[in-house]
């Protein structure tokens, strides 16, 4: 096998995290799973250390399949639904934990993606996908592509299918993910009054019993399902519908309850064939399909071009500008201040970025060391601040409460930084001791280890913000809200002065 030609793939799910090394033909070289959480730093957590795991010299790039609304062309989850990843930047942050490319897209598009090279959807050219599992995730793909729309389109689990219906996680009711997924399913298990152990191959055994209960179930579950596949066939006229997810198989079962009737809207409908390999091994074709892209791309730039011309902001604004993303460890902050640098377009200036480098090449020291570190970084912080053009603003992420507050004001003083606005991070202690556990193994040797947690506990029942200038709360167990923090931040720093 030529150097260089496997790729990890993930993929992320309600219930279970899996991950493998696929080779260039999608054939399955190393495969690990952990079950998935609702905290998304503990997710990226553990898909962190598998793909530690399974890296080798061999892999050239890494696939992310995630749940919900995902920007492919930006590299970004916008928002999910039972696993919520908007928050962490998941393709940003494991791309630098591990030192290479990653693509990310909707999960459903990838598991698709493996159909189309591998599986039920080979030879096929329209095809609409439904995986079924925790939720549904949907995916379109025309003239063998992905259907994208603006970005995000083929979120067919948000299909309606009752105005009326349950609330969904995406803000409205009646979405067929509310009625037919495998947590639908559940419900409508406890609704007929059976025990939550009774599986869905125990519902298909009852009613061939002729048990009128279990038929009941079955009918709700899929009528709805059948419903949302008429309407993509009306809308898409493909020429497969694939089901797909850990219930794709009894999803299409039980359609034999629900069949077709409208004669416009008739389809071929089938199970996908790599169940829950699919996700994993279209993440990997995936990854390994972009890094060819990018060498044909450049060779293809290898001519001689001229220069791009360079827009320059000519705003005359005095001073410069920091956004201080502010929390103590494990709080969440670098994950605010990444997406409100990725939004923004502004500079991030982390204390890890500057001071783990150093603790890497030296290889590590004492508690003490590290915090002479960190005062050394937090004043290299400063200076390159002062070292950029009048009017810059900058995002700097740091717990500012480790030195006393006037060694912050001379450094903004020196700095020229006339104006700040403040970001607090924040979360219980119980919650920020988990994540820092968590993530121990993937910081070098310096950081305080275990033994720091019930310190950690402690201070965050005392941490207070700076209060210098504008400040907005911000509480990290729940979906960072980008879109009300680059609006404040539009109103309190980035408008013309």
């Amino acid at each position: 096998m030529p150097l260089r030609s496997m790729a990890i793939g993930i993929d992320i799910g309600g219930t279970n995290l899996r991950a493998a090394r696929v080779s260039g033909t999608g054939e399955i070289l190393e495969r690990i799973s952990e079950k998935s959480a609702p905290d998304p730093e503990l997710v990226l957590s553990r898909i962190a250390e598998m793909v530690r795991r399974l890296d080798s010299p061999e892999v050239a790039a890494i696939g992310i399949g995630a749940p919900g609304r995902v920007d492919a062309q930006l590299g970004a989850v916008l928002s999910g639904g039972y696993v919520n990843l908007a928050s962490v930047s998941p393709a940003q942050r494991l791309e630098s934990l591990a030192g290479k490319p990653v693509v990310i897209d909707n999960d459903c598009n990838m598991a698709l993606v493996a159909e189309m090279a591998l599986g039920a959807a080979r030879g096929h050219e329209s095809i609409v996908m439904f995986t079924i599992g925790t939720g549904i995730g949907g995916a379109v793909v025309q003239d063998r592509r992905i259907v994208r729309g603006k970005a995000t389109a083929g979120q067919l689990g948000h299909i309606t299918v009752d105005m009326s219906g349950e609330a969904c996680v995406c803000g409205r009711r009646g979405c067929v993910e509310t009625t037919s997924s495998g947590t639908a399913l559940g419900r409508h298990i406890a609704r007929a009054g059976l025990g939550p152990d009774v599986s869905v191959d125990q519902l298909f055994a009852r009613d061939t019993g002729g048990d009128a209960l279990a038929r009941g179930i079955l009918e709700a579950w899929a009528g709805p399902l059948r419903a949302a596949i008429d309407t993509t066939v009306a809308m898409f006229d493909p020429d497969l519908v694939l089901l797909g997810g850990g219930l794709g198989l009894a999803a299409h079962r039980a359609l034999a309850r629900a069949p077709a009737l409208a004669p416009w809207y008739q389809c071929p409908v089938e199970a996908a064939q790599l169940g829950d390999d699919a996700g994993v091994i279209g993440a990997g074709l995936q990854a390994l399909a972009a890094q060819a892209a990018v060498a044909q791309s450049a060779v293809a730039q290898a001519s001689p071009m001229s220069l791009p011309t360079v827009r320059l902001d000519r705003r005359a604004v005095p001073g410069r500008r920091a956004v201080l993303v502010n929390g103590i460890p494990a709080s969440g902050k670098s994950t605010v201040s990444r997406g409100i640098a990725e939004r923004m377009g502004w500079p991030l200036l982390a204390l890890d970025t500057i001071k783990n480098p150093f603790l890497e090449v030296l290889g590590g020291g004492d508690r003490e060391f590290n915090r002479i570190l960190g005062r050394a970084s937090y004043q290299a912080i400063w200076s390159v601040v002062g070292e950029a053009p009048a009017g810059a603003i900058f995002v700097v992420d740091a717990w500012f409460g480790f030195q006393p507050r006037q060694v912050l004001e001379d450094h903004l003083r020196n700095a020229g930084v006339e104006q700040t606005a403040e970001i607090w991070c924040h979360a219980p202690g119980e919650v920020l001791a988990e994540r820092y556990r968590a993530r121990l193994d993937q910081r070098p040797a310096g950081h305080p280890g275990a033994a720091y947690i019930p310190e950690l506990i402690e201070l965050a029942k005392r941490a207070e913000p700076l209060r210098r200038g504008p400040l907005l709360d911000v509480d990290t167990t729940k979906p960072i809200a980008f879109d009300t923090i680059t609006q404040w931040l539009q109103a309190t720093i980035a408008a013309d002065k």
